[in-house]
């Protein structure tokens, strides 16, 4: 508790806050994605669950950094370099997200429009729990990996995921609602989703991706959209008397 109350504590904790915010966006966003499938009734359920898991996992992450440093030692060495668990666990995370982030593209893009609107009913609350299980755990070791480096004291450590967590669930329903009422931002978030899965496979290979400038092309190219947006709204009514 001592470390809560001097200026170098409270520094570390609003700044590491921060950080856990900003790499919980593109949790939110995998999220919104996949409950997007499901039945009205069950997405604030899954959302809420989804979230709860993550915080669940980097606090547990948090109390085995014995464990999770050495997922750092190499486990076999191919072509001449070490493939520690760590790059397994990133490799197969990325993977697992440009295959779903491919798939949803094609799904929006390619599906056929006139067929039955059932993959909501199909969608399993399960199937899409366990998705939402297997990302926390990437999403989570660059997360716990950060708070470890940024902070000496476990209590900041886990305070900082906590109040990160309580503004993502206090936010993952308006980003839900905001994406699924706008399909071309739909399509961009799954951009995004499609590039940190390759992100994160250069990663579990060796290539280090500085991640500021990924963060940068994302908000660039939603801002971008945004305008879009606007300028689409102001057009609309103009057309529409053009029409009339």
């Amino acid at each position: 508790m001592a470390a809560f109350l001097t200026a170098d504590g409270l520094l570390a904790l609003a700044t590491l806050s921060a950080m856990e915010i900003v790499l919980g966006i593109d949790n939110v966003v995998f999220i919104a994605i996949l409950v997007a499938r499901l039945p009205e009734s069950q997405r604030e359920t899954a959302r809420r669950v989804g979230l709860i898991l993550a915080l669940g996992i980097r606090i547990g992450l948090l109390f085995t950094i014995s464990w999770m440093m050495g997922l750092t030692e190499p486990l076999v060495t191919v072509f001449a370099r070490g493939i520690s668990g760590r790059d397994l666990i990133l490799l197969g995370g990325g993977l697992f997200l440009i295959f779903k982030a491919t798939w949803e593209i094609y799904e929006k893009v390619e599906a056929d429009r006139h067929a039955p609107a059932t993959a909501g009913a199909r969608a399993a609350f399960f199937w899409v729990l366990v998705q939402i299980l297997l990302l926390d755990i990437v999403f989570s070791l660059d997360s716990v990996i950060t708070a470890v480096g940024m902070a000496n004291e476990l209590s900041i450590m886990v305070a900082a995921m906590v109040i990160a967590m309580l503004v993502m669930l206090a936010s993952a329903g308006a980003v839900s609602r905001f994406i699924d009422h706008h399909p071309s931002l739909k399509i961009l978030a799954l951009a995004f989703l499609l590039l940190i899965g390759v992100m994160l496979v250069a990663e579990g290979m060796g290539t280090h991706v500085e991640k500021g400038y990924i963060y940068f092309a994302m908000a660039f190219s939603l801002l971008v959209e945004v305008l879009n947006m606007r300028y689409r709204r102001k057009q609309r009514p103009a057309g529409k008397a053009a029409t009339g």
